[in-house]
């Protein structure tokens, strides 16, 4: 009984020396947002990596944004009806065309918000964020109205709904003391 107890001990304090000597802790989880975000940035630099010339990211502009934009293109899954395809315009075309496949605008619009954040907090100046430039704003634009035209579907932009407990100033909801 006295060995069963002492190889017990042994194991354990064995495993809590190993995790007390390595010093390993589980990191915390990155949420999906986090790990996409950084995902993103690894892909964006990668892409700077293989141009040629080589860009560095400290030298990137709203030039190289834009072309890495479009070489996203080739990856989409969202078909983009050109303007003489029998199907432009038509929300649910009844049949396959030749049109080509693009990047959703919603995709798009959500990577540059993750590597216009992962720009600053890689040490980037707000002031020089390639992803932040008015030409960025302007493709993501372009791209989003001809999506929505291609589609036949016009985009509107969501309006906040009010807070009902604010247009309510006169109170009439609640009910009233009697005297």
């Amino acid at each position: 009984m006295m060995s069963f107890n002492k190889g017990k001990e042994i194991i354990e304090g064995s495993s809590r020396s190993v995790t007390a000597v390595v010093g390993v802790e589980n990191p915390p989880r990155l949420s999906r947002y986090e790990s996409q975000k950084r995902r993103d940035w690894i892909t964006f630099g990668q892409y700077l990596r293989n141009r040629r010339p080589p860009v560095a990211i400290s030298q990137c502009n709203a030039n190289h944004v834009l072309d890495f934009l479009g070489y996203l293109d080739q990856f989409g899954k969202t078909k983009v009806h050109l303007q003489g395809c029998m199907f432009f315009g038509q929300p649910e075309p009844p049949g396959p065309c030749a049109c080509s496949l693009r990047q959703a605008w919603g995709s798009l619009d959500a990577l540059i918000g993750r590597l216009r954040a992962a720009y600053e907090e890689n040490g980037g100046s707000p002031e020089t964020n390639p992803f932040a430039n008015g030409a960025i704003r302007i493709y993501l634009r372009e791209v989003r109205d001809s999506q929505a035209k291609a589609r036949g579907i016009p985009y509107k932009k969501k309006k906040k709904k009010k807070n009902p407990l604010k247009g309510n100033e006169d109170n009439s909801s609640f009910p009233t003391q009697r005297t």
